[in-house]
């Protein structure tokens, strides 16, 4: 039986704790279905010694939360497993580049459409005032590049000043209206293969989609607009990915375009998945597979 390695966050931070078993067991019954064996185990656990990762056919880094809070140490890991040659899916390079969403520019450079976003070091109130003349926007959000699940994530309207500012490298974007309506669509790919959609609609009077600030979600089948930018996007991309969340949103003239590329740790929302994680499941036997 192949034995599958799924991170997990650090054994000391609380603000998981409890929260990730549940992933797991969403994610476990599919892969034990198809006669594997998942495991779970702290990635801050492996930071500078890959010895224990090396009894596993194939490394997940599933639910590696907290990743974001301790940006060098994430790199330094990733390292670890690329010079030790650990089967990490997805790659171990493409967890370093994926961690900071200033990947966005180059993939817009390569032609992937995105949310217009400028980028500013040490962000003040005049980066603000400056975004807010050049979008022509009447609300910006402001995030740090470097964040997951809405962290550190602002909504600015004009007049409004800004009080959290995001540590090191800053996104800022024009608040684009669609969300409130029309939400953030989610698209999941499994070896290169569409799976299944979901819509994420925030709740009134928030801009956060995600559950976790009441974002209303539902199953959707994506329009074809929608699925030809993902499948753009992973083209652009270009990398051997065993599994990809492309995240879309209405632009400014209410075509789709990229928010997110989650290439890490995204939630797969495996409970509106027609298959339950069935279609996953046969990705990764196929990886395992000479």
């Amino acid at each position: 039986m192949s034995r599958i390695a799924i991170l997990t966050p650090a054994p000391n931070d609380p603000s998981y704790a409890g929260r990730w078993r549940a992933v797991f067991d969403r994610l476990a019954p599919s892969l034990r279905e198809a006669g594997l064996e998942p495991v779970p185990t702290a990635w801050t656990e492996h930071e500078r010694d890959a010895a224990a990762l090396a009894g596993f056919d194939l490394v997940l880094p599933l639910i590696a939360w907290g990743y974001h809070r301790d940006h060098p140490r994430w790199l330094a890991a990733c390292e670890t497993w690329r010079a030790a040659g650990v089967p990490v899916a997805n790659p171990a390079g493409v967890l370093i580049w994926n961690s900071d969403k200033r990947y966005l520019g180059r993939l817009a450079e390569a032609g992937a459409p995105i949310v217009p976003t400028v980028y500013a070091e040490g962000v003040t109130q005049d980066h603000i005032e400056a975004a807010f003349a050049d979008f022509d926007a009447e609300a910006l959000i402001v995030k740090p590049a470097v964040s997951g699940g809405a962290y550190r994530t602002t909504r600015l309207r004009r007049g409004e000043t800004l009080t959290e500012t995001p540590h090191g490298t800053a996104m800022i974007q024009p608040y684009l209206t669609g969300l409130e309506t029309e939400g953030e669509l989610s698209l999941l790919f499994f070896g290169g293969r569409f799976s299944h959609a979901i819509r994420k609609v925030p709740a009134a009077g928030d801009f956060r989609s995600q559950p976790d600030f009441g974002g209303h979600v539902t199953a959707v089948t994506p329009p074809d607009a929608a699925l030809a930018v993902a499948e753009r996007v992973l083209s652009i991309i270009g990398e051997d990915l065993l599994y990809a969340r492309i995240d879309l949103v209405p632009g400014p003239d209410g075509s789709p375009v990229l928010i997110e590329a989650e290439l890490i740790e995204p939630d797969f929302y495996l409970g509106f998945d027609p298959e339950r994680g069935a279609g996953f499941a046969r990705a990764v036997c196929a990886r395992l597979t000479p």
